[in-house]
C-alpha cells in the first residue's frame, strides 16, 4: 500500500488486514499478457467488516496518540470506525466509476489511504462529546478532498511540531483544498512559522479561509507577530468566505490582518464575531476592505463597536448591495448609530436576514428601521429583540412588515416593553405571515389582552407556525388558554412557551388539557406565579376578568389584505 508517509507506529498500517492481492504494488510488479482481467474492486463485505475491526482496535489500543490525546471508548471507536470505512469507500468507489475499465487497483490504495487518513486524524483527535448522538468526525473527512479542517477535538495550544504533522497534508501537491479552517487550535510564533510557506503554496487556489479562534490565549504581542504571519502568507488569494471571528483582535488585530484585507475585492462572506471591534477596529475595517459590493453575509455580533462604530459599519453596508444576511447583534449600539445602521441597511434590497437584537436602538432608531424595511420584498427572518422599541418604535415595525416580507419565517421583538397597544399593530402584520414559523415576544407586558388580539391573528391558516414564544408577559388565565387553543389546532405546531406568566392554578389545569395529546408541545411552566402582581384573587374567583375578555372577543376582527 502507498501511505501518506510513514505509519508514526506499527498498528497504524491498515494494509496488513486486507488480502495479499489488494496491497501490492503494480508499479513493481511485472506480468505475462493476461488472458482475463481481475478485478480488485469493489472489496467483499467481510474485507470491510475486517477493516472497521482493525480500526476499533487500533483506535483503541494505548499508544502515542492516546497518551497525549486520550484513549476512544469502544462504544465511541466502533461509531467512529464505521463512518471512516463509509467515508474510505465512498471515494474510492466515486474513483472506481471514473475509470470502470481499469482493474479497481487504484481504488484500493485510496481505500487504504483513505482510512488511514481518517483514522489518524481521529486518533489525534480524541475521544469527544458526542452531539445529538453522533460522534464527531471532522469536516475535513466528509468533504473529500476540499475542506481542510483542524477545528475538531479538544480546543489546544500547538507547537511546531505538531505543526508539521496537522498540515502535512497540505503538502501533498496532489491536494484539491479549496477551504482550510484552523478554528480551535492556537497558533504560537513556532506553528505560525511552520503554516506559513504551506499556505503560500495553495493560497492560489483558495476561496474559504476560516481563522476563528486561533490566536486564544497568546500574549498580545506574540497574537499579533502571528497574524501578520498569516496575513502575509495569505495575501493575494481571492477568497468567497473569511472568517477571523473569536481573536479578540480589536484595532491592532485587524490592522495586523491588513495585507490580507487589502487584497479582498471579491469577498462574499465576512465574519468578525466576537472579536473586540471597537469604534477605532470598525473604521480599520472600513479602510482596509477595498469593495464589498458582492458580500452576500456579514456578522459583527458581540463586538463593542458602539455608535461611532456603527456608523463605520454603516458604510460597509451602504457598499453592499448584494447583501443578504447582515448580524450586528450584541455590539452596545445606541440611537445615533442605530439610525445610521437603519439607513444604510434601506439600500440592500436583497435582504433576506436581519439581525439586530440586543442593542440600544430606542424609538427613534426604530421608526428609522421601519422606514427601511419596506424595501425588503424577500425577508424571511427579522430579529428585533432588546432594542428598547417600546410601543411607538414596535408600532411602527409591524406596519411597515405589514405591507412587505410577504414570505416572512420567523419574527422576534422580545424585550421591548411592548403592551396591548403596540400587540395590535402585531397582531394585524402576523395576520398577513402565512409562512410564519417562528413568533417570539417574550419579556414584553402584552397581558391577556395583547396576547388574545394576536392569537385571533393566528386564527385562520398559518399552517406552517411552529413556535411561539410569549413567556413573561403578565399574562393570566383567558390569555393563556386562549392562545392553547388556536395553537393545539396547528398541524406543525411543536412548542409553546407561556413561562414567567400570573396563569391560576385553574388556568394551567386548562392549557395542559388542551396538550393533554401532545404534552411535549408545551414548555415548562416551572416560573408560572399564580400568585404574580396582576393577579385579583377575587375576579379570578368570580370570572370577571375573563368574561370581560370573552365579550370583547365576539366582536373582534384583525384586519388582513385581500
Amino acid at each position: 500500500m502507498i501511505a501518506l508517509r510513514r505509519p508514526l507506529v506499527p498498528f497504524l498500517r491498515i494494509s496488513t488486514l486486507l488480502p495479499d492481492y489488494f496491497v501490492m504494488d503494480s508499479a513493481a510488479q511485472t506480468f505475462p499478457p493476461r488472458v482475463m482481467s481481475i478485478k480488485l474492486w469493489p472489496p467483499s463485505q467481510s474485507t470491510r467488516f475486517m477493516l472497521i475491526e482493525r480500526i476499533i482496535k487500533n483506535l483503541t489500543t494505548p499508544s502515542i496518540f492516546s497518551r497525549k490525546y486520550g484513549l476512544l471508548s469502544k462504544e465511541e471507536a466502533e461509531e467512529d470506525a464505521k463512518k471512516v470505512e463509509d467515508i474510505a469507500f465512498a471515494t474510492a468507489n466515486q474513483h472506481f466509476e471514473k475509470e470502470p475499465d481499469g482493474d479497481g487497483s487504484s481504488a484500493v490504495q485510496i481505500y487504504a489511504k483513505e482510512s488511514s487518513r481518517l483514522m489518524l486524524d481521529i486518533l489525534k483527535r480524541g475521544p469527544v462529546l458526542k452531539e445529538d448522538g453522533e460522534a464527531i468526525i471532522s469536516e475535513r473527512a466528509a468533504a473529500k478532498g476540499t475542506v481542510f479542517d483542524i477545528s475538531g477535538g479538544r480546543r489546544a495550544f500547538i507547537d511546531a511540531e505538531e505543526a508539521k504533522e496537522l498540515l502535512e497534508p497540505l503538502k501533498d501537491p496532489g491536494n484539491l483544498f479549496t477551504k482550510i479552517c484552523f478554528s480551535n487550535r492556537s497558533f504560537g510564533l513556532d506553528a505560525a512559522r511552520v503554516a506559513q510557506p504551506i499556505l503560500m503554496s495553495i493560497k492560489d487556489r483558495l476561496t474559504e479561509v476560516d481563522l476563528s479562534d486561533f490566536i486564544a490565549g497568546r500574549p498580545e504581542g506574540e497574537a499579533l507577530e502571528v497574524v501578520n504571519i498569516f496575513s502575509s502568507a495569505l495575501e493575494g488569494c481571492d477568497l468567497r468566505s473569511l472568517d477571523l471571528s473569536n481573536n479578540a483582535m480589536g484595532e491592532k488585530g485587524v490592522r495586523a490582518f491588513g495585507s490580507l484585507l487589502k487584497s479582498q475585492k471579491h469577498l462574499e462572506e465576512l465574519y468578525l464575531m466576537n472579536d473586540g471591534i471597537s469604534e477605532e477596529a470598525a473604521r480599520a475595517i472600513c479602510e482596509l476592505i477595498p469593495s464589498t459590493d458582492k458580500l452576500r453575509i456579514l456578522q459583527f455580533h458581540n463586538n463593542m463597536t458602539g455608535d461611532e462604530g456603527a456608523i463605520a459599519i454603516s458604510e460597509i453596508v451602504k457598499g453592499s448591495p448584494a447583501l443578504e444576511d447582515f448580524r450586528c447583534s450584541s455590539t452596545r449600539v445606541g440611537s445615533e448609530g442605530g439610525v445610521a445602521l437603519a439607513e444604510a441597511i434601506g439600500t440592500c434590497t436583497h435582504l433576506k436576514k436581519l439581525d439586530l437584537r440586543d442593542n440600544m436602538f430606542g424609538v427613534e432608531a426604530g421608526i428609522a428601521l421601519s422606514k427601511s424595511v419596506s424595501a425588503f420584498p424577500g425577508l424571511t427572518e427579522i430579529y428585533l429583540s432588546y432594542l428598547n422599541l417600546e410601543d411607538e418604535g414596535a408600532e411602527a415595525l409591524a406596519n411597515a412588515l405589514k405591507d412587505s416580507a410577504p414570505s416572512l419565517e420567523v419574527l422576534e421583538m422580545a424585550g421591548n416593553d411592548i403592551t396591548a397597544k403596540g400587540a395590535a399593530s402585531i397582531a394585524a402584520c402576523v395576520a398577513t405571515k402565512q409562512f410564519l414559523s417562528k413568533l417570539y415576544l417574550a419579556e414584553n407586558e402584552l397581558k391577556d389582552d395583547g396576547v388574545i388580539l394576536i392569537s385571533k391573528a393566528l386564527q385562520d391558516g398559518h399552517g406552517q407556525l411552529s413556535e411561539v414564544d410569549v413567556s413573561t408577559n403578565s399574562i393570566r388565565r383567558a390569555g393563556a388558554r386562549f392562545l392553547a387553543q388556536i395553537l393545539v389546532q396547528k398541524p406543525g405546531f411543536k412548542l409553546l412557551n407561556i413561562n414567567g406568566n400570573y396563569i391560576s392554578e385553574e388556568g394551567i389545569d386548562e392549557v395542559k388539557d388542551i396538550f393533554k395529546n401532545s404534552p411535549s408541545m408545551l414548555g415548562p411552566l416551572d416560573e408560572n406565579d399564580p400568585e404574580g402582581e396582576d393577579y385579583d384573587e377575587d375576579a379570578e374567583e368570580n370570572g370577571d376578568h375573563d368574561d370581560e375578555l370573552e365579550s370583547k372577543l365576539k366582536g373582534l376582527d384583525i384586519k388582513r389584505d385581500e
